[in-house]
C-alpha cells in the first residue's frame, strides 16, 4: 500500500498545472552539479572553455548569419569546450529573442512543455522569459506548461550561462519536447522566428557506447544533421537524447534555408571520463543567408502567411467563393508591400494528407511576386498533366504550400561523383537538361529522396532520360535556393 500511495503522489505532482505568478522565478536547480554554483567561478571557468576553443579550433567556413546552434549539455567538465566553440559564433551577433529547446529527461510527455514563469534565474543573473512562451501556450494545441518539467529538467538551464556569456541581453522561449510530429511543430514555432531570432538545440549525441563505436555512431548522427535528414535521425537507435527538438530545427532549416556547419565533436572519453562506455557531443552552427536576390531581403514569416492567404483566396475565387469584404480588404492591404511587387520565380505545391495534388512553378522570374503566385496557384490546381483538375469538394482538404526561388546559377562538376559532392542535401534545388530534356526537383524533394544518388536518377527519370544518365553523361546543371511557407496541418 506504500508503494501504491508514493506511486499516486508522484503521479500528482508531474501532472500538476504550474502555478506561476506574476514576477515568478525559476532558480537554478542543477548549479554546483552540472556546473558551478558560484557566479565568478562559473565566469571563470567559461571563460577557460572559450580561450581553449579558440586555440584548438579555427573560425567556421560559413558565410552569412547565425541562425541556429546545437549545443551539449552535459556536466561543463564534459561538454564544456565543446559548447564553448559557439562563442565564436555569435561573437559581434545580437538577438533580442532565443528559441531554446531540449528532450525531456525527466517526466515523460507528448509535444511541447513551455514554462509559465516569467525568468530562469542562474548564477550571472536572470534570463527573461519572452512573451511567446504564454501565447504559445494558449494559441496551439501542441504545447502547454508543465510544471514538473519546468522543475526538474536540466538540458535547459546547463545551455543558458553560456548564452549569456555570449550574447549581451536576451529573452528566451524554453521549449521541452517529448515524442512530437516534429513538421508540426516546426510550423507552429516558424512564425516566431524573425531576423532577431536565434535557435538553439540543447542535445547530447550516443550514449555509454564504447569510445570507437561512439564516434562511428556520432559520425552517422553529424551526418544526417549536415544532409538536413530528419527521418535518418529519428529513425536511428541511440543517436541523441535530443533527436525530437534536433528534428524540429532540421525541419525549421529546410523551411528557411539554413545550412548547418560543424564547430566541433568530441566525447566523454576525450574530457573527463574513461573510454568503456561514452557521451558525444557535438556543436553546430546554422548560417542563413539571403534566399533572394543581393539587392533585397529574406521574406519574413509574417509575409509568407500572405502568399499563403492569396493562394488560398485565388483558388476559393476560381470555385465562385468570393470572401467577405473585409477580407478583400485586408490582403489587399497586405499585398501592397513593395516586397510583393519585385519579380520572382515561385513554385506553388498542393498536397492532401501526405499525397501530392499539384505542383506547378516558374524557373524564372517574368511577374511580380504577388501574380506569381496567383498564377501558380491556377496552374497546380488546374493544369498540372499529371493530376485531373481540382475539385471544389477537395479544397478544404488541401494544404498548400508557396516556394519563392533565387535565381538558377549553372553549376560546373569534373563527373557524377564530383557533382554528387558539390549539391547539398536539403538546401539545392536542381535542374537538369539535355537537348529538349529537362525537369527540376525543389530542395523540399529532399526530404524524400536523401541521397544525391537516388534524388538525381529520380530527377533524370522525370526529364524522360535514363536514371543512370547523370553519371554517364555531360548534362548541364543549374542549381537554386528556395524559401517556402506552408500552412499548417
Amino acid at each position: 500500500m506504500k508503494v501504491r500511495l508514493r506511486l499516486i503522489v508522484l503521479l500528482l505532482v508531474l501532472v500538476s498545472p504550474v502555478n506561476a505568478e506574476p514576477g515568478s522565478v525559476r532558480p537554478a536547480v542543477w548549479d554546483g552539479k552540472f556546473y558551478p554554483g558560484d557566479a565568478r567561478a562559473l565566469r571563470q571557468t567559461i571563460d577557460d572553455l572559450v580561450q581553449q576553443a579558440a586555440r584548438t579550433s579555427q573560425p567556421p567556413d560559413a558565410h552569412g548569419v547565425p541562425r541556429a546552434l546545437v549545443l551539449p549539455h552535459a556536466g561543463y567538465i564534459y561538454s564544456g569546450l565543446t559548447a564553448a566553440h559557439a562563442h565564436r559564433v555569435l561573437k559581434g551577433h545580437t538577438y533580442a529573442k532565443v528559441i531554446l529547446m531540449g528532450p525531456d529527461h525527466r517526466v515523460g510527455f507528448a509535444n511541447g512543455a513551455v514554462s509559465a514563469v516569467d525568468a530562469y534565474q542562474t548564477p550571472l543573473g536572470k534570463v527573461p522569459v519572452h512573451p511567446d512562451a504564454r501565447r504559445l501556450c494558449s494559441g496551439d494545441k501542441h504545447f502547454r506548461p508543465i510544471s514538473a518539467s519546468d522543475r526538474s529538467e536540466h538540458c535547459l538551464e546547463v545551455v543558458l550561462p553560456f548564452l549569456q556569456y555570449s550574447l549581451d541581453s536576451f529573452s528566451f522561449l524554453p521549449v521541452v519536447l517529448g515524442p512530437c510530429e516534429a513538421g508540426e511543430i516546426a510550423a507552429a514555432l516558424a512564425p516566431l522566428v524573425d531576423a532577431r531570432t536565434l535557435v538553439v538545440i540543447s542535445a547530447d549525441l550516443s550514449h555509454h557506447l564504447p569510445y570507437d563505436q561512439a564516434s562511428a555512431r556520432d559520425r552517422q548522427t553529424i551526418q544526417s544533421i549536415i544532409s538536413l535528414d530528419a527521418a535518418s535521425l529519428v529513425a536511428g537507435e541511440n543517436r541523441t537524447c535530443g533527436k525530437h527538438p534536433m528534428a524540429v530545427l532540421l525541419h525549421m532549416a529546410r523551411r528557411f534555408n539554413w545550412r548547418p556547419v560543424l564547430l566541433h565533436y568530441a566525447n566523454s572519453g576525450d574530457t573527463a571520463g574513461d573510454k568503456k562506455a561514452v557521451v558525444g557531443y557535438a556543436a553546430l552552427a546554422f548560417y542563413g543567408e539571403n534566399p533572394m536576390s543581393s539587392d533585397s531581403s529574406p521574406l519574413t514569416a509574417e509575409q509568407g502567411s500572405v502568399l499563403l492567404r492569396l493562394a488560398r483566396d485565388t483558388l476559393n475565387r476560381k470555385f465562385g467563393n468570393d470572401p467577405a469584404e473585409h477580407q478583400v480588404e485586408a490582403l489587399n492591404q497586405a499585398l501592397a508591400d513593395p516586397d510583393f511587387k519585385r519579380r520572382s520565380s515561385t513554385f506553388v505545391t498542393l498536397k492532401i494528407g501526405d499525397n501530392l495534388r499539384g505542383c506547378i512553378g516558374s524557373l524564372t522570374a517574368r511577374n511580380s511576386l504577388a501574380e506569381s503566385v496567383r498564377a501558380n496557384a491556377v496552374n497546380a490546381a488546374f493544369h498540372d498533366p499529371r493530376f485531373h483538375p481540382l475539385q471544389e469538394t477537395e479544397l478544404a482538404q488541401v494544404n498548400i504550400e508557396v516556394s519563392v526561388l533565387t535565381q538558377p546559377q549553372p553549376l560546373t562538376y569534373a563527373d557524377g561523383k564530383d557533382l554528387v559532392a558539390k549539391l547539398r542535401p536539403g538546401v539545392d534545388g536542381v535542374i537538369l537538361r539535355k537537348g529538349n530534356a529537362s525537369a527540376t526537383f525543389l530542395p523540399q524533394v529532399w526530404e524524400q529522396l536523401p541521397r544525391p544518388e537516388a534524388f538525381l536518377g529520380h530527377l533524370c527519370a522525370k526529364a524522360g532520360l535514363p536514371a543512370e544518365a547523370w553519371r554517364q553523361d555531360r548534362l548541364e546543371v543549374e542549381i537554386y535556393q528556395v524559401q517556402y511557407f506552408e500552412e499548417p496541418h
